[in-house]
């Protein structure tokens, strides 16, 4: 007889004792312990004598226990699983039972609302959508149109200023009008509801609508931190909450200033050419180059030979600051002018002015070394320099065909937008609203009147691009954006190439804010002030981002009220000012950025660019000019513990807060428990943030030279016997492609090649050799030996005018509830990271507190899952 059988023969003479023998088995055999299998095959005899568990209702739960108790493993249960299985049926029961009348009554209540809710907001979007014709309908007679218009400019002056006062003192009145708790949450509540409503609106006045809620709400939260929320009392308190104060300013002036910049970005088209060749002005094409290799040279030069202009009006250099001689030797085979300074002052910047002494075009044309311009660079831009005879410079966008390190660590490279697509896809358009546009250093042209009339490109600061479209602006020229990618290059390989790049860019923008501050002298437009502004205020975010990592730690660490102010207070005035501001941010920049993201991007960022920046307030002339290197190779996965310490330090300092906040908890006064559940939360946020640095920060292999390229490209390939197959280009670099056949067994490795690209209406062929082939999918390196091939391939791969265009469009739109949710999953992945590459004794910690964690976690009862079957819909 088996040990047990006589125990449950004892205890449960009535149970099925080889139905429990052979469950305490399966127990057994699942590696549970002896005692636990034991205590479960009693509590299911047990339960199968009081609820009789062979009924049908219940066999109908026990088919669907991995559903309803997802944390369970039936087959191998633990211990504590009992009080797991207690938590969840409670849960079932409180919150989820489906089963009950009184569920499929509610639900069915839920959905006869949401179908009426439909139908209203459909009525809505009709009514909006026909409003312009309402109005055009039963607009003013010709009579009454000719009569306003033939007022007057002072009046109609004087109407627009008397307006805007009467709108300014409703706003200051809202701002400023004190509520009381009640008060405050009707009032918050009212204008959440709008919002809600105006977000699920089409077109651009529902989006203003919200840009003017976020606005009321977050001016009356800056109003009410400085009237009612210092403590003068205590001096720790009040130089903390100063601190705060002040950060908070740096971010409510961000915002307004970035809702300005973005409220109507103008998408500018292209504009047609004169048919008449003749007319087609001079351009050069400058690529300027230091310390880059020539493998990542080669493919700019090669796509700038293939653009199309007539050839007697295109001239192309190459800019080499290195002195190389195997640049003026490539120079020479393909046949553009190479040019090599003496003396290397100024960096890129005196590299240019250099060879503009020698240039003599009507335009200049800049493209970093790594930028490959497409075939219709030139001709998609060149035609607003004969329409607006004032502009001065023509910028597009910067984009990247290879993953930055955000990108590539995190593995979301075209799953969500790229750091710079908030700048690239969104500012710059709102920016040429209000005729700012920067120029960016590469992808753009510039009249060569305009640069020879403002001394060239700028040599003051670290960050000559935009200093030198901020003279032009001060000489009285234009500029442009078109946002149609026309060029692609390599982002940054490595965090800290990335990290030292922003660092460039954040110190030579705050030395152009003390140089030469947009806000002050003559010659630009207020908007344009605002912009330039807003553009340099944003790298000055190091410090407050900072204090917002550690300002609840001086509650929690000090006892020192930074918000001196009832908890439930804090929570009706903050709460709503966060949850508008990521709301309409989410209307606004959803396609470029998705909700919380900025928080990562700028945490990894804070620590490195406070110091510079800081420095460069207080003495813009010191700093250098670094560059930023690409192509290079990350030889393995490894977590940079160099670039990584400030975010341990900060995790260190927040846990240990977290703590805190639990002694607190247990033995301060009961009246702070409040304040102390606010720090705390505040605290797991900062947690979650950091986590997601340390994601970052954890370098993923790169051993490619050459990025592969996605695309779904029809080609061909012939073989050496003289049969052609037709296939599928899937990938491409300037070294292979990756090729789907329609059949397998087709081509074998090492086989000779050619394989056939079409570029409008004439074809390509390029021999090749097959590295590898695994069924249909097939990868060849390409063996081409003329610059014309190189050029060809050029032009049938990186440089077709369609190549870059619709690379956006695969991001999927913002949804600002599951941005949340993934940046908290980002922050757990990047602590189970750091564990994996933490040392031994560290691991070991750190590896039985996440545990701890994990545990805890378990017990919390589960979302379930719908069934296939659900309650039938209105």
């Amino acid at each position: 007889m088996h040990p047990f059988r006589a125990v449950f023969s004892l205890f449960i003479p009535t149970a099925p004792l080889s139905w429990l023998v052979a469950r305490y088995n399966g127990y057994r055999q699942q590696k549970a312990s002896t005692i636990t299998a034991f205590l479960y095959c009693m509590g299911y005899a047990t339960l199968w004598m009081v609820f009789c568990l062979e009924s049908p209702a219940w066999q109908r739960v026990r088919e669907q226990h991995n559903r309803l108790f997802p944390q369970v493993a039936d087959v191998r249960p633990r211990l504590a699983d009992i009080l797991r299985y207690l938590v969840q049926s409670l849960w079932l029961v409180v919150v989820r039972q489906e089963s009950s009348p009184s569920f499929l009554f509610l639900r069915q209540g839920w959905l006869v609302f949401r179908h009426w809710l439909k139908e209203r907001h459909q009525r809505v979007n009709d009514w909006l959508h026909s409003l312009p014709e309402y109005v055009r309908a039963n607009q003013l007679d010709h009579r009454s149109e000719q009569r306003l218009k033939n007022l007057s400019p002072v009046l109609r002056r004087t109407v627009f200023i008397i307006c805007s006062l009467l709108a300014g003192i409703l706003a200051i009145i809202c701002i400023s009008q004190p509520f009381d708790l009640f008060a405050q949450f009707i009032f918050v509540l009212l204008l959440w509801g709008i919002a809600m409503v105006m977000r699920r609106i089409p077109g651009r006045f529902a989006s203003l609508m919200m840009i003017v809620l976020s606005l009321t709400i977050s001016s009356r939260y800056i109003w009410w931190r400085y009237t009612s929320t210092l403590n003068w009392d205590d001096p720790l308190s009040l130089v903390c909450g100063l601190l705060l104060l002040v950060a908070e300013t740096y971010a409510w002036i961000v915002l307004v200033l970035g809702f300005f910049q973005a409220v109507w970005p103008l998408h500018r088209k292209p504009v047609p050419l004169p048919k008449d060749l003749s007319a087609w002005p001079s351009v050069d094409i400058m690529v300027p180059t230091y310390n880059e290799g020539l493998n990542v040279v080669k493919p700019t030069i090669y796509a700038a030979l293939g653009i199309d202009w007539p050839e007697d009006k295109r001239t192309i250099y190459i800019l080499d600051d290195g002195n190389r001689p195997e640049f003026r030797a490539f120079a020479e085979e393909v046949g553009v002018k190479y040019i090599a300074r003496p003396t290397h002052e100024h960096a890129k910047a005196g590299n240019i002015n250099h060879a503009l002494k020698q240039a003599t075009s009507e335009f200049v044309t800049i493209f970093d070394c790594d930028h490959v311009p497409t075939r219709s660079f030139l001709q998609l831009t060149m035609g607003w320099f004969f329409k607006d005879k004032k502009l001065g410079m023509i910028q597009t966008p910067h984009h990247f065909f290879s993953p930055d390190p955000f990108e590539r660590n995190l593995g979301s490279f075209r799953k969500m937008p790229n750091e710079g697509t908030l700048f690239y896809g969104l500012l710059q358009d709102g920016n040429d609203t209000w005729d700012a546009t920067f120029f960016c250093g590469s992808c753009a042209i510039m009249r060569r009147t305009a640069l020879d009339e403002v001394g060239g490109i700028a040599v003051e600061t670290v960050t000559e691009d935009a200093h030198t479209s901020l003279r032009l602006h001060r000489a009285g020229y234009t500029s442009a954006y078109i946002r149609i990618p026309l060029a692609a290059g390599l982002a940054t390989e490595t965090l800290s190439a990335h990290i030292s790049q922003r660092i460039r860019w954040a110190r030579g923008m705050v030395q152009i804010f003390r140089l030469d501050n947009p806000l002050l002298g003559k010659g630009i437009k207020l908007g344009q002030r605002l912009c330039y502004a807003n553009a340099m205020l944003h790298f000055l975010s190091g410090i407050p981002r900072l204090i917002f990592l550690t300002a609840p730690l001086a509650f929690l660490y000090f006892h020192a009220y930074i918000i001196f102010a009832p908890a439930l207070a804090i929570a009706l005035y903050v709460l709503p000012h966060m949850m508008h501001a990521s709301l309409t941010n989410s209307r606004i920049q959803g396609k470029f950025r998705h909700s919380f993201w900025s928080e990562i991007y700028e945490t990894v960022l804070a620590w490195y660019i406070a110091r510079p920046t800081t420095v460069a307030l207080l003495n813009p002339h010191k700093g250098k000019f670094n560059v930023t290197a690409k192509g290079g190779l990350v030889e393995e996965n490894h977590l940079d513990w160099i670039i990584s310490r400030p975010y341990l330090l900060l995790v260190v300092l927040n846990a240990v807060g977290l703590l805190a906040a639990g002694w607190r908890m247990y033995y301060g006064p009961t009246n702070e428990i409040p304040t102390v559940l606010v720090s705390a939360i505040w605290v797991i946020y900062n947690l979650i943030i950091l986590g997601g640095a340390i994601a970052v920060s954890i370098e993923v292999k790169q051993i490619r030279n050459s990025p592969r390229i996605q695309i779904a490209m029809p080609a061909a390939i012939a073989r050496e016997d003289g049969h052609l197959f037709p296939c599928t280009l899937r990938d491409y670099s300037d070294a292979g492609v990756g090729i789907e056949m329609k059949a397998q067994d087709l081509v074998a490795k090492d086989d000779k090649l050619i394989l056939m690209l079409t570029k409008g209406d004439r074809e390509y062929a390029f021999p090749c050799q097959v590295m590898r082939a695994i069924k249909e999918t097939v990868g060849v390196q390409l063996q081409l030996t003329t610059t014309q091939q190189h050029i060809d391939f050029m032009q049938c791969t990186f440089a077709r005018a369609d190549t870059w265009a619709l690379w956006q469009e695969s991001v999927p739109e913002d949804k600002p509830m599951s941005s949340l949710r993934d940046v908290m999953l980002l922050g757990l992945l990047g602590y189970q990271r750091m564990l994996e590459y933490s040392p031994p004794f560290l691991y070991s910690i750190l590896g039985r507190m996440a545990s701890v964690i994990v545990w805890l976690i378990s017990f919390l009862p589960r979302r379930v899952n719908q069934p296939k079957t659900e309650v039938a819909t209105v």
